[in-house]
C-alpha cells in the first residue's frame, strides 16, 4: 500500500517489541510515517506499556513474553498485533485472539503491516486472518496448519461464527 497523507498511520504512536534487532528496525522503516518506539526485551515494554499510551502495539511472542505483554496493552485499550515467525501454530493464534489481538501475522508477510494497520484504525477491527491472503498465499493457514485445521478445534468455528454474524 502505498501511503499518502491521509493514511490514517501517519502520525501515530506505535510500539514494536521485538529481541532482534532487524525486526525493530524493518517495521520502524516500514511504518516511517508513525511516530514508532522500539523495545527489545519485556522489561523495557512493560515499562512503556505502563507509562505511555499508544494508538498501536506490535508484539513479538517469543523472545519477549509477548503474551504477557498482549494482556497488558488489552488492558491499557491499545490495538495489539501479534507478529511472529516461530509461534506460527493453532494454539499460538488462539490464544492471541481469545487474549484480545487485533491481528496476527507471520513475520515472513511483515511488509504488509502497514495494509494491515490501516484497516484496524479504519475501523475494520478484527479480520479472520485464515481468510486474509497473505502475499501471493490465498491459503497461507490452510498451507501451515494442515487441511480442515479450523475443524479441529470449535474455537475458530464459533469465533468465525461471531464475526460474520457482527457483519
Amino acid at each position: 500500500m502505498v501511503t499518502t497523507e491521509k493514511s490514517p498511520l501517519k502520525g501515530k504512536s506505535v510500539l514494536v517489541v521485538d529481541d532482534e534487532p532487524d525486526v525493530l528496525d524493518t517495521v520502524a522503516d516500514l511504518l516511517e510515517m508513525c511516530d514508532v518506539t522500539t523495545a527489545a526485551d519485556f522489561d523495557t515494554a512493560l515499562n512503556y506499556l505502563l507509562n505511555q499510551t499508544f494508538d498501536i502495539v506490535i508484539l513479538d511472542i517469543m523472545g519477549v513474553n509477548g503474551f504477557e505483554l498482549l494482556e497488558k496493552s488489552v488492558l491499557r485499550g491499545f490495538e495489539t498485533i501479534m507478529l511472529t515467525a516461530h509461534a506460527v501454530t493453532p494454539d499460538a493464534l488462539k490464544k492471541s485472539i481469545k487474549l484480545g489481538a487485533s491481528a496476527f501475522i507471520p513475520k515472513e508477510y511483515m511488509k504488509e503491516i502497514e495494509d494491515v494497520l490501516e484497516n484496524i484504525l479504519l475501523g475494520r477491527g478484527t479480520q479472520l486472518w485464515w481468510r486474509k491472503n497473505l502475499g501471493q498465499d490465498s491459503n497461507y493457514f490452510e498451507k501451515e496448519f494442515g487441511q480442515g485445521w479450523k475443524e479441529k478445534d470449535a474455537f475458530f468455528k464459533e469465533f468465525e461464527k461471531s464475526i460474520e454474524d457482527k457483519r
